[in-house]
């Protein structure tokens, strides 16, 4: 998750042992990070042993799950009854994190590359080790704004209008994200060509 469960109620003024809403806050912690990953186009969670397929004849590969911390394995796949052959000696640099540059073409337009890789932001609760990043604060805090922004409207979803008999008449927004939420969000969408 996006936040640890704890800075949420602690945004919403809600107490550390009242635990009427956390099963509901957890919950939507997990939706949006998965949101936060679609529009993205990347895995912001650390995964160890992630898989990334791309062209044989690509020298930039740019997988889903950055920052890299590192490539244990490069594979070729020229037919279904062959499989993924290892490949060895593969001569390539990591830039910026982000973007794996090989010296050579592992193979042909017509053959299947695969990458084995670890890599991804270590999500808050959890201390980073050596080399690996963790989740930047301003992601975190968008992810909390939202999650608040939503268990305070929640009554509210889905309608545009209200106006009760001899009350205050009600427009609502209609937010997907907030504002701030999104322009954070760009700042880190993943690009592929």
């Amino acid at each position: 998750m996006l936040s640890t469960l704890s800075s949420v109620k602690l945004r919403l003024a809600i107490g550390e042992f009242d635990v009427q809403y956390d099963t509901l806050l957890t919950n939507a912690l997990t939706a949006l990070s998965a949101r936060f990953d679609k529009d993205t186009n990347r895995t912001l969670t650390r995964t160890a042993n992630s898989l990334h397929e791309f062209r044989g004849d690509d020298t930039e590969i740019v997988p889903t799950c950055v920052p890299i911390e590192a490539v244990s394995k490069f594979e070729l796949k020229a037919s279904e009854t062959e499989g993924w052959v290892q490949q060895n000696s593969v001569e390539f640099v990591l830039r910026n994190g982000c973007v794996i540059s090989l010296a050579d073409r592992l193979g042909s337009w017509r053959q299947q590359g695969r990458i084995t890789y670890t890599g991804g932001f270590v999500m808050p609760g959890t201390t980073p080790g050596a080399g690996q990043t963790a989740l930047p604060s301003d992601l975190e805090q968008a992810a909390i704004e939202q999650v608040v922004y939503w268990f305070q409207n929640r009554d509210k979803l889905g309608l545009l209008r209200h106006w009760p008999h001899q009350g205050i008449y009600q427009q609502f927004a209609n937010l997907d994200l907030l504002p701030s939420v999104a322009a954070t969000l760009k700042k880190y969408e993943r690009w592929a060509i």
